[in-house]
């Protein structure tokens, strides 16, 4: 863990302090961006009179499965800590189950006591290999694993794809699988298909586009409410013959014998949602975990053992059960200075704070060196984020301004959660007010860090105030009738700042212009080097270069 002092790169004279406006990103339009709306223009001058460049926050600079995914704050955090990027999603879960992490960890182990307890076992999720949001053979080798450990009942809940598959492609999959569970199936392992249903008919909604498709799903897969069939092949093909639609638009199904549904999700069973992927499994776990939810009317709610594939929001910890642990990411940023005698303080409010320890740290508990880290924790308000936007912003930049002022600590991070937590409340106006709050704070805090003689860095873990309104698949905003936008209040695919600020005329270093496709993850090494250190060589590389 010995860093190699930097023959290139002076330590910067004063502290060094990462900025990290959560869900502040950079959008190409100006309709439903929050940030530019906002007068800021303490953040205008920064980015347009110091050294700026862009970089990648979501899909695979995160380790996500795919350009697609929108990054996410754990994600985001973990990669700036890391500065590597580590696998998530599809190849993580591969390699939980090849390893058998996944049936060594308690989530397993609770689903799988809860079903031999003389309930069912539920796998709802997408039924194909696009290995987008899902992949067959995951739930093969949980099917697997299940009879191996005792399970008397399955019932499998199946989400036709013919999106990232085959658009007619469904028997292909249906089929081979019925064989598979008829050779799986046996005396004392009851296994079977008992509900379905296109991706974007039931189950799958995202972003709260349509509430209706969970509420459809919810009524096929719990309630055993909806058309049955003898199987799910009948159900797929009669359906294209009478409807003439895709995969991924045939309506839900019930598999039933004897009029009565096969598998409804009752008191005492367990169940596992099998994608990896976030998006499209949030809202369906919401209504398996939430008390108070009014999204629609879910009638007796079971009492259920409920588990993700993965955590699908981090920042509301849902669901709380989940199969796959984070990865085991080792050697931070915050280890290695550490471990070199760099003294560190990390801030935030609660609704951030595990951000800038915990997963800054590789999903680590507690710290490196007690004597070494400061680690402070500002109370959120516990109101609707709309009502009071600025959040704890004010008191969080007191605390840190004194701590820069103290000579005390050599580099320093701190978590702006405005951007964020009133971005995901979907009230323009109060990300509009949030995003002028924290430009109020930069106009107090970058003062005061130049006078230490520090360096600053100003950068965000995604994005999600730059994009308060939903857009098609052109690009464009979605309105109703009346030209009201709708609004948006999941995080975005955008990229996000990275501002470097220094009071020193000629500081011996400027930005690269010879890397590519830059993240997250090559912000670590920056620091090290402003803190005059090499880099480990497997870090991903400095934003910056000697000059």
């Amino acid at each position: 863990m010995k860093l190699e002092k930097s023959s290139r790169f002076t330590p910067a004279p004063g502290p060094v302090v990462t900025i990290v406006l959560d869900g502040v990103g950079i959008s190409p339009r100006e309709d439903g961006d929050a940030i530019k709306a906002a007068r800021t223009p303490t953040l205008d001058r920064l980015m347009a009179s110091y050294p700026m460049t862009s970089l990648r926050a979501h899909g695979t600079a995160v380790g996500m499965p795919s350009d697609e995914d929108m990054g996410n704050s754990e994600v985001g955090h973990n990669a700036i800590g890391a500065g590597r990027v580590f696998a998530q999603g599809a190849k993580l879960v591969a390699e939980s189950i090849a390893s058998g992490h996944l049936w060594q960890g308690h989530a397993w182990h609770e689903v799988v006591a809860a079903a031999k307890q003389g309930g069912s076992l539920h796998f709802i999720g997408l039924f194909s290999d696009g290995n987008v949001h899902s992949h067959i053979d995951h739930l093969k080798a949980m099917l697997e694993r299940a009879k191996q450990e005792g399970v008397g009942k399955v019932r499998l809940h199946i989400l036709l794809d013919g999106r990232d598959v085959g658009e007619t492609s469904a028997l292909d999959y249906v089929d081979p699988f019925e064989v598979y569970l008829s050779e799986l199936r046996s005396a004392d392992f009851d296994v079977a298909i008992a509900s379905g249903g296109g991706r974007m008919s039931i189950t799958m909604d995202r972003y709260e586009a349509d509430w209706s498709m969970v509420k459809r799903g919810w009524d096929i897969h719990v309630r055993g409410e909806g058309r049955q069939f003898a199987s799910a092949h009948e159900a797929v093909q009669t359906y294209r013959n009478e409807l003439n639609v895709i995969d991924q638009d045939l309506p839900g199904f019930v598999i039933a014998q004897g009029g009565q549904p096969l598998g409804p999700i009752v008191d005492g069973d367990a169940v596992v949602f099998f994608n990896f992927r976030g998006d499209r499994a949030i809202e369906i776990s919401r209504a398996f975990t939430e008390q108070e939810f009014s999204a629609f009317e879910r009638g007796p709610l079971p009492n259920v053992t409920y588990a993700g594939m993965m955590q699908y929001d981090g920042d509301t910890k849902l669901p709380p059960r989940f199969l796959v642990e984070p990865p085991a990411i080792d050697r931070t940023l915050g280890e290695y200075l550490a471990k070199n005698g760099v003294s560190q303080y990390a801030i935030s409010e609660t609704q951030k704070y595990g951000h800038v320890t915990y997963f800054w740290n590789g999903n680590r508990t507690g710290k490196f060196d007690e004597a070494l880290e400061t680690y402070v924790e500002i109370p959120s308000d516990v109101v609707p984020f709309e009502q009071r936007p600025w959040m704890k912003c004010a008191e969080i930049t007191d605390a840190l301004i004194a701590a820069v002022r103290s000579g005390n600590y050599q580099y320093l991070r701190v978590n702006y959660a405005n951007g964020d937590m009133v971005g995901h409340t979907g009230n323009f106006e109060a990300a509009v007010t949030a995003m002028q709050s924290l430009d109020i704070q930069l106009a107090r805090l970058i003062p005061a860090i130049l006078q230490a003689q520090g360096t600053a860095i100003i950068t965000a873990d995604h994005g999600n105030a730059d994009e308060m309104y939903e857009l098609d698949k052109k690009g464009n905003v979605i309105r109703n009738g009346e030209g009201r936008a709708k609004a948006k209040t999941s995080h975005t695919l955008n990229p996000v700042p990275f501002v470097l600020i220094s009071g020193e005329e000629n500081p011996g270093y400027k930005l690269r212009d010879d890397l590519a496709a830059v993240g997250l993850s090559n912000l670590a090494a920056t620091v090290l080097n402003l803190l005059g250190y090499e880099a480990p060589t497997d870090y991903d590389a400095s934003l910056i270069e000697a000059v």
